[in-house]
């Protein structure tokens, strides 16, 4: 392989992910994929592109995060033709297939990175993962599907971040690193909101301490507050943490228009934080991961937004939003995570 950094970006999904159907209504639909095909194509980024299919995680994988005995609870409840888990999270006949593929495409992509293929890698699948915690499915999520890529990656000794930056606060990906000093978890999310979780004195175990960052936002927040964060906030910690491994949950649901949250970003706010973001890995260990974004609209403009600033382009078809709320909460995670102790 050459010693030219490797450029383009990878984006994984599967047919699998469409046909997994949660019902009519429901907020999570296979549409939000169609959205986020459309936001790319119309970003124009064909030539800088690949899609490529998802391939089952392998067992020992998804085993590594989550017991067999939850794995074969969604099989049989699939095998059955599906049902509810909880008032929010819901198994079709595809789901258990479709949750494999979710859960193998952020494998595939570490391996695809490894290689040289791209610059950086985006699992554009569902359900998505975030709140999924080891034993329990929840909030739409049945396997953490950035937990499995991220234990796959710590099991061979790299050091691996991930950054939440959906609306809701990522508890499944918090509960499963909060006892692991190689993982560091960095959220920033609308507090209160569903789950409850996040609240900024959650910091890790004594082993792991300081491995967990909740920057808890008021509603109606917009950019400034995720900007000053990655400046204030992240990149202090990053520098010290010193990550060989990038891994991000994009979710879309900060979006103003999102029907279901009430953080106030933009399309070209999305371009902007996963510029600072990729920051803080370099080309080729950069992996992305959709989770949440519910109005289609937004989804799809501000999936496109964010593909082009990965493979260096700009397409922003919303403007920056603007206010300089937030500021409490970026301040509260500075004064507990970083002044006094990375000075």
């Amino acid at each position: 392989m050459s010693g030219a950094a490797p450029s383009g970006l990878l984006v994984a999904t599967h047919d699998l992910c469409w046909a997994h159907d949660p019902g009519a209504g429901h907020p999570e639909r296979p549409d939000r994929l169609t959205a986020v095909r459309h936001g790319i194509q119309a970003a124009g980024l064909d030539e800088a592109i690949t899609w490529i299919e998802a391939t089952d995680a392998a067992p020992e994988a998804v085993v590594g995060v989550h017991p067999a005995q939850l794995l074969d609870a969604l099989d049989r409840l699939s095998a059955a033709g599906g049902g509810a888990i909880d008032a929010d999270t819901m198994v079709s006949a595809a789901s258990s297939k479709a949750a494999r593929k979710a859960a193998g495409a952020g494998l595939d992509l570490i391996e695809r990175l490894e290689a040289g293929e791209a610059a950086a890698g985006w699992s554009v699948v569902r359900p998505p993962g975030h709140h999924a915690t080891a034993n329990v499915p929840m909030g739409f999520c049945l396997l953490n599907n950035v937990a499995v890529a991220a234990r796959s990656l710590v099991d061979r000794g790299e050091r691996v971040a991930i950054v939440d930056i959906d609306a809701h606060h990522g508890n499944g990906t918090q509960d499963i690193f909060y006892d692991e000093p190689d993982v560091l978890f960095i959220s920033f999310h609308q507090y209160p909101l569903y789950p409850g979780t996040g609240r900024p004195d959650e910091i890790g175990t004594e082993r792991a301490a300081h491995r967990t960052v909740n920057i808890a936002l008021p509603p109606y927040t917009r950019s400034w507050a995720y900007r000053e964060g990655m400046a204030e906030v992240v990149a202090p910690i990053m520098a010290d943490f010193d990550p060989t491994w990038l891994l991000i949950s994009l979710g879309f649901d900060a979006h103003r228009a999102d029907p279901i949250t009430d953080l106030g970003l933009t399309a070209a706010d999305f371009a902007d934080i996963v510029t600072d973001l990729c920051a803080f890995a370099p080309p080729g260990r950069r992996l992305f991961f959709l989770e949440g974004g519910y109005d289609l609209e937004a989804l799809a403009d501000s999936s496109g937004a964010v593909a082009a600033v990965l493979v260096g382009e700009s397409h922003r078809p919303e403007a920056p939003s603007e206010g300089d709320g937030g500021a409490e909460a970026v301040d509260l995670a500075k004064r507990i995570h970083v002044d006094g102790r990375l000075s």
